[in-house]
């Protein structure tokens, strides 16, 4: 009787914590930066265009490289300009040439992406964005070291999240690495730039 009763808790606990698992994973989590008014967001996105230009611009002599800092505003803000969320700026007219979807950091295949967010805080970069997991809308939140190497991007993460459930790095890290590796050709980085980092909430971009 004793054994029996063992049992059912054992089971009773094992449903509630798979329960438990799935309200958090489904879970939405807090947003990991505040929404930008469209208006803002359209002079952030001009920012992000004309922050770019400066590294278009030729050295002198004895010039040292030039650097540009953006803020994650700036960066989400082109990001959905990209995407077409963000209306192009009367005054430039530009669009940015900045991927759509951050699923480089997702399993294999090419999943949908609805919605994402970039934040960051001291030298972490911070992504977060909605795609589907086995027909359900779930928020996937990607924490690391955003670099570059050999003239690409690299990305060392430090946390990962799906909705409010955090998951092991060391579970997913190797799955996300070979999806980079697979996306190596859109983690080139612009001819003129050398090198780029995440610096004092920034990210910063170095001309070659």
């Amino acid at each position: 009787m004793k054994k029996w009763r063992l049992d059912r808790i054992i089971s009773v606990a094992t449903l509630v914590s798979s329960l438990l698992a799935l309200f958090l994973v489904l879970k939405k989590p807090q947003p990991v930066a505040p929404p930008l008014p469209a208006s803002v967001a359209a002079t952030k996105a001009d920012s992000f265009q004309q922050k770019l230009q400066q590294l278009d611009q030729p050295k002198q002599p004895g010039q040292a490289p030039a650097e540009v800092r953006l803020s994650s505003d700036e960066i989400s803000a082109a990001l959905a300009q990209a995407a077409g969320a963000v209306p192009l700026s009367p005054q430039t007219g530009l669009s940015t040439a900045v991927p759509s979807s951050p699923d480089a950091a997702i399993a294999p295949g090419q999943p949908e992406v609805k919605d994402y967010q970039v934040s960051f805080d001291g030298d972490i970069a911070r992504g977060q964005f909605l795609t589907q997991i086995a027909g359900k809308d779930v928020y996937v939140t990607l924490d690391g070291h955003l670099s570059s190497k050999d003239g690409y991007a690299t990305f060392d993460a430090t946390e990962f999240k799906v909705g409010d459930l955090s998951i092991p790095v060391s579970l997913v890290n190797d799955a996300l690495q070979r999806k980079l590796s697979e996306q190596r050709d859109r983690l080139k980085l612009p001819d003129d730039v050398s090198g780029i980092r995440v610096e004092n909430g920034e990210l910063v971009m170095t001309q070659k």
